[in-house]
Parts: C-alpha cells; structure tokens; sequence
C-alpha cells in the first residue's frame, strides 16, 4: 500500500512539473489567459475522477497533454463567440474558419517541441496526418494580416535574428530597442501592430516594464516574450505572458508565435 501511495505522490509531482507549460499551451491556443488557465484546471479535475485518463506508459508530459486534448476534444474544442470582448470575438471568429485540429498541431509541434509521432498520439490521429496538420497551420496563420513589430533585445546578433524571421514573413519592423527608455521611445514614435520582448536588457532595466509602459499606450496590442528565464512569467499570478517562447529558440518556435499573435491580436498580456 506505501508501494502505491508513493507511485502515486510520484506521479503527482510529475505532472506538477509539466503543468506550466501545458498553460502555456491552453493559453496559446486560446489566445485569452482566463480560457486556457480553465481548461488546464479542467483537465486536472478530469484526471482526479479518472485516473486511467494519465497513462503511466509515456511521458509525464506526452500523457498531460493527451489527457488535456480528452477533455478539449469532448467539449469539441469549442469557439465562443459569444463574449463581451469584442477583440477576443472576431479573434475566436477567426479561429472558427481554421481547418480541424490544425492550430493544436502546430503549438504542439512549434512551442511544445512535440515529434511529430507524439502529436498524432495527443491529437488521436496518424503520424503522417499531424505533419500535414502542421503544414496546413502554417499555409493559413501566413495568411493573417501582416504588421508592423517592435523589438525589444539587447543582444545584437539575437535582435537581427529576429528581425530577419518577421521581416522573411512578410511584416514590418519598427525598429529595435536595447532598453526600457529606448523602447517607450520607439513606441511613442512608431505605434506597433506587435511587441516581441525580452526580459533583461542592456542596462539592466526590465523588458517587462517596458512593456507595461507600452501597454498603457496601446492596450490591445499582442506581445511575445522571447526569454531565458520564462519560469519567471509562469508563475500562476496574473498578469502572465499568452505568447512565451524560451531561448535559445529556433526558426519555427518565432514564426509560430508571431502567426498566433498576429492572427488573434487579442492575447491578455500583462493587461489582463
């Protein structure tokens, strides 16, 4: 009985562990903290009235999401538009005219580094199906409105690597800013469509200040984080990022989040 007692406490724990970044994930999807923080509740409530729902023969992580995805597809991965937030409306309308489970294969593949076998296993269908499910993603999120972005980063070679991801896109770069002074600056000259930020910047001011300040300005304007420290924004306390990409990041992480933001424009970063 202690045998099991403590598999238990184990397994506990091991979920614990992946539980931020399957909020990550839930927000990602939905574009709205307060909906992926519910469904991420609701999935551990699922698995504490059915334990079989988290199998003990993959991943701590692999099963989260798999059980996450039970309980998303159950209630028919729903889109409400029904809400009093207009910019969340046309957002969630948006994501009513995207091809079935597209835009869970890519997050999974893009921000959660999934194989492509453990997406077709979370989303219940064939290997070969989830990488034209990510395929698909990419072709219709290119087809978001394109926009002007903001660069927040004090590391220059990162910065120009960035640039040359959003700009290869198809959007527009303001410019870009190595510290909260130079950020609030830039913003006040060029209003941007999308902020993509780091935490730590050149003199030691905070990138999430400066989003702050910037969000004062222009409250409905999405916002991505690219940082090395992104336990320090998922700490289960409002306000947190919708948009988290760690470094060191590749290609595909950037170009997905910045579709995602793009496309919804309604992500409740640190305003919400």
């Amino acid at each position: 009985m202690q045998a099991a007692l403590g598999e238990e406490m184990s397994l506990s724990l091991q979920v614990a562990k992946e539980l931020p970044f399957l909020r990550r994930y839930a927000r990602a999807l939905t574009g709205s903290q307060q909906t992926g923080d519910r469904y991420a509740a609701a999935t551990l409530e699922a698995i504490l009235e059915d334990r079989a729902l988290i199998d003990t023969g993959i991943t701590p992580k692999l099963a989260l999401f798999k059980a996450f995805h039970s309980v998303w597809q159950t209630t028919g991965a729903p889109v409400n538009t029904d809400t009093s937030d207009d910019i969340e409306a046309r957002a969630q309308k948006m994501l009513a005219g995207l091809t079935p489970n597209t835009r869970e294969a890519l997050l999974l593949r893009a921000l959660e580094e999934f194989s492509y076998a453990d997406i077709a296993q979370i989303i219940m269908v064939g290997e070969e199906e989830a990488q034209e499910l990510v395929a698909i993603a990419y072709r219709e999120m290119s087809k978001s409105v394109m926009g002007r972005i903001q660069i927040i980063e004090d590391e220059p070679l990162i910065a120009l690597d960035i640039k040359s991801i959003v700009t290869d896109m198809g959007h527009e770069v303001t410019g870009i800013a190595r510290t909260h002074k130079e950020a609030v600056a830039l913003g006040a000259r060029e209003r941007p469509d999308l902020i993509l930020a780091d935490i730590h910047l050149a003199d030691e001011s905070s990138g999430v200040d400066a989003v702050i300040e910037l969000l004062r300005e222009y409250p409905d304007t999405p916002v991505i984080f690219i940082t090395a420290y992104p336990e320090r924004l998922l700490t289960g306390e409002k306000p947190e990022p919708a948009f988290l990409i760690p470094k060191p990041f590749d290609e595909e992480q950037v170009r997905s989040a910045v579709s995602q933001a793009m496309f919804f424009a309604s992500t409740q970063t640190l305003h919400a």
